[in-house]
């Protein structure tokens, strides 16, 4: 009996039980309890605003990083250059495959929205999207920050990033001279993401008033339609992981099946934090005793969490059209192609963290005034379900892009490395455990 109670509680010790239960009694409790559901929405907040906190510092290091510690000014140009060229085919992949599964399966018509309010109810996550809403040129002006520490303390992630590019660069030129900056913001990295582990404890709470929300705002009706619009981003990225990233693992001669259980540990550590950023230092690790140069492993996982979002594109098209169906517009094909074109500049913009792809749908709805920013309260209770597979799609999809761009730099077996995936597992068997934060 006494070894029942102790296996119950390690259960309960997990993480994506307790969201579990507390997706559960927030049901329940919405409910039960309409009124009082409705207003817990600002345990969600609080949960999303503590994660945007740290974004910022998580995102400068890490790119300042991988850049720095390749040194080559040269070889920084062409294996970025590779990089980005690559992320963007992808994500437009990505983009284009949600906007077709979306109004191929049309899980937002029929939605019953009469309990949407006013744009009051999603007023924190529109905030800082509004300055995308000026058009092409001003987002682009955007990127480049009016000041460094002004961009960091509004958490600006596009400027950030920018900035971050230019110090890594600078710090590349002074070679030998920079290594004890570098080794200070390895530190600086390691403490943040330790923060990003304390405050993903608090996700059941922030799960458990989502959920509330949405059933005391919207009834157990929305359960049906958002249960339909989880099962298509579900089916999509599936289709997205075995599809598109298998066709281009396949071309560089890997599997993905066997990628996929390489990085089975860190998929798991995604799976019970729904942030693909807590496996960010496991997966470079990782990578690295896989075969892929460290330099190469450097530069392109940190940029990939900022441009290579395969998980949050499809997620962001997806929830967009979900929103027009839900309030029955009928968008047609030239303006669809719009939304897709706005969307492959704005979802540059998101981080691999929950709640940063909702910021990130606010500035592409404000960017195309066709579809209501208010509709984004319909998807406060379902958004930590989707963050889990968007997020495990972000942290594949940036691991198959490491592959690639090693392989296609020669250094995808550096030091007699093995080149199948298979050898590489078994020879990483014996320290998997010592490379995994899971």
């Amino acid at each position: 009996m006494k070894g029942c109670e102790q296996k119950m509680f390690s259960k309960l010790k997990n993480l994506t039980v307790q969201v579990i239960l507390a997706i559960i009694f927030g049901i329940i409790v919405g409910y039960l309890y309409p009124a009082f559901g409705a207003q817990l929405k600002v345990l969600a907040d609080i949960f999303i605003k503590m994660i945007k906190m740290v974004i910022p510092p998580v995102v400068f290091f890490t790119v300042v990083i991988g850049i720095a510690s390749m040194g080559d000014l040269k070889k920084v140009g062409r294996i970025g250059g590779k990089a980005l060229i690559y992320f963007e085919i992808v994500t437009t992949f990505a983009l284009a495959i949600g906007i077709v599964v979306v109004n191929l399966l049309k899980p937002g018509v029929g939605f019953d929205k009469s309990a949407v309010g006013t744009a009051g109810d999603i007023t924190k996550y529109t905030k800082e999207a509004a300055e995308t809403s000026h058009g092409v040129m001003d987002f682009l002006m955007g990127i480049i920050p009016d000041n460094v520490v002004g961009a960091l303390a509004k958490g600006e992630l596009l400027p950030i990033l920018f900035f971050a590019v230019l110090f890594g660069l600078a710090l590349a030129a002074m070679g030998s001279g920079a290594k004890p900056v570098i080794n200070l913001f390895e530190k600086l990295a390691q403490g943040f993401f330790g923060v990003v582990n304390m405050i993903m404890r608090f996700s059941p709470i922030a799960a458990f008033g989502a959920m509330s929300y949405t059933i005391g705002k919207f009834g157990l009706d929305s359960l049906l339609n958002l249960g339909k619009l989880m099962g298509s981003v579900y089916l999509t990225m599936f289709l997205f992981i075995i599809v598109v990233l298998g066709l281009i693992a396949r071309m560089y001669k890997f599997s993905i099946f066997s990628f996929i259980k390489y990085i089975r540990e860190e998929i798991l550590l995604v799976l019970g934090t729904s942030s693909s950023e807590s496996a960010l230092p496991s997966l470079m690790k990782r990578l690295e005793n896989y075969g892929c140069g460290k330099s190469v492993v450097g530069l392109v996982v940190p940029t990939g969490y900022s441009f290579n979002l395969d998980g949050t594109s499809i997620y962001l098209s997806m929830a967009a059209i979900f929103i027009a169906q839900a309030y029955g517009i009928d968008l047609t094909i030239w303006q669809e192609l719009t939304l897709l074109g706005i969307l492959m500049l704005t979802s540059k913009g998101a981080a691999g963290v929950t709640g940063s792809g909702f910021v990130t749908l606010a500035a592409t709805l404000a960017a195309f005034p066709m579809i209501p920013v208010e509709g984004m309260a319909l998807l406060l209770g379902v958004d930590r379900f989707m963050s889990e597979a968007r997020a495990i799609t972000n942290l594949i999809g940036n691991g198959v892009a490491t592959v690639v761009i090693s392989k296609t730099e020669g250094e995808f077996h550096p030091g007699g490395k093995p080149e199948t995936l298979a050898e590489a597992e078994d020879e990483s068997a014996s320290h998997a455990a010592s490379t995994s934060l899971a």
